[in-house]
């Protein structure tokens, strides 16, 4: 069986460790070649590995006459990390809040029975909030792949992140029971006029 190729993350690591094993700065021939030499990494695909670190500012670069010299310290990794972990913490914090607004809102709708377009634009928000609230928590998990040192603390944050979601899933779940005890409508009646589908609870 032919030995498997390197995956993205892999390569992006490996490059990484060129220049956090050297400390050294280099230019993209140089880079070129000590790639397979050094990881294993295809020459050909280092160019585009290492425009990425670059663009994740994992690596820096700079211009210097006529030639581009590239570098990065151990150091730079971990406050890169920190300062994209910081962003998407804060993101998914604004995400969260605007669910439970949304929510709030959707509970008043069902009191007040309002026209079906405005019904349906605060659905198809709230929609929208739930898949970015899923892709941060995604980008948090993908964090881990480049720093190991934080693979706990994110695998703490995208749990607590989740069982708060759960939490969330649990107040509408609340409501909907209240308002039918209160109403006598059935559950179920109360999701179709909404438009609310059977798989809202599954947060997974």
């Amino acid at each position: 069986m032919a030995p498997r190729g390197l995956s993205a993350d892999e390569k992006r690591v490996r490059l990484l460790e060129i220049f956090h094993e050297t400390r050294d700065f280099y230019q993209l021939k140089e880079l070129e070649k000590l790639g397979p030499k050094m990881k294993g990494i295809v020459s050909q695909t280092v160019k585009e590995v290492l425009q990425g670190l670059v663009d994740d500012g994992l690596v820096q670069m700079d211009k210097i006459g006529s030639s581009n010299f590239f570098w990065s310290f151990p150091s730079q990794q971990g406050a890169a990390l920190q300062a994209r972990l910081k962003e998407a913490k804060v993101k998914n914090e604004a995400v969260k809040h605007q669910i439970q607004d949304l929510k709030s809102s959707l509970e008043e709708e069902v009191r007040s029975r309002p026209k079906s377009d405005t019904r349906a634009g605060l659905l198809a928000k709230l929609s929208s909030l739930k898949k970015q609230h899923a892709a941060l928590q995604d980008e948090l998990s993908a964090y881990g792949n480049s720093d190991p040192a934080k693979v706990e603390q994110l695998k703490r944050a995208v749990f607590l992140a989740k069982e708060a979601s759960l939490r969330w899933t649990d107040n509408y779940c609340s409501t909907i029971t209240h308002f039918t005890r209160q109403t006598g409508v059935d559950a179920e009646e109360v999701r179709k006029y909404l438009e609310i589908g059977d798989d809202y609870e599954d947060i997974y």
